[in-house]
């Protein structure tokens, strides 16, 4: 099957069928370089959109510099930035969030595991990573704010942070997990956040860098 998007054509193989035979394309030279190709709820999902430069790429640049530095400087474990591919066979998921981080405890008791390509290197992250970051776009505003939820959640994802910087107001949201599914954490005066996963507050705001130009700032307390 050809999937054509735009100028764009993406062949998916006859025999991707499920989770298992899709993560075997996804490990061979077939699979594409270019576009976020998904597996989520027994489907395919092919994104080919140019991602957004002020309201995703900005973000995420601001979520990874606090997290990463956070996470190395109190040696919380392990903050993994947009680009990794993490699957999770009970939810049958595979997908690329716009971060994750997990600790090391999750680590050293198999929760997550690290899987080798041909070369030997660590081409994708399996099991339940304690956090999961998604920056809402237009062409994934359905999957972040609903099907990611119901998947992460089935995979077992301590904590969801969703941030959606396309309107005026920048909306910053924390979920944890509960019996049941997600919910949402309390937000305290100045729209401060906490994180459990982490043992901090956060707090995500927008200011201009220049005219017409946003700067993002994850602050951490």
């Amino acid at each position: 099957m050809t999937v054509c998007l735009g100028a764009v054509a993406v062949r998916v193989p006859a025999w991707v069928r499920d989770f298992d035979s899709f993560v075997t394309w996804m490990h061979s030279d077939e699979f594409p370089e270019d576009g976020r190709i998904d597996f989520l709820n027994g489907e395919v999902w092919i994104d080919v959109t140019m991602e957004e430069l002020y309201s995703h790429n900005f973000v995420k640049a601001a979520v990874s510099e606090t997290l990463n530095r956070l996470v190395r400087e109190r040696r919380l474990g392990v903050f993994v930035a947009d680009g990794m591919r993490f699957t999770n066979e009970d939810a049958g998921i595979a997908t690329v969030p716009d971060a994750l981080f997990f600790t090391f405890d999750a680590l050293a008791a198999g929760r997550i595991v690290t899987r080798a390509g041909q070369e030997a290197v660590a081409t994708e992250l399996r099991g339940s990573p304690d956090l999961i970051v998604e920056i809402v776009s237009p062409s994934s505003e359905d999957k972040d704010t609903e099907w990611f939820m119901s998947a992460y959640w089935n995979a077992g994802v301590t904590e969801y942070w969703l941030i959606d910087a396309r309107g005026k107001a920048v909306r910053f949201d924390v979920f944890k997990r509960g019996p049941k599914g997600y919910t949402a954490a309390r937000r305290a005066a100045g729209g401060w956040v906490k994180s459990a996963v982490l043992g901090h507050s956060f707090r995500l705001t927008r200011a201009e860098a220049a005219p017409g130009i946003p700067s993002y700032v994850l602050d951490a307390k």
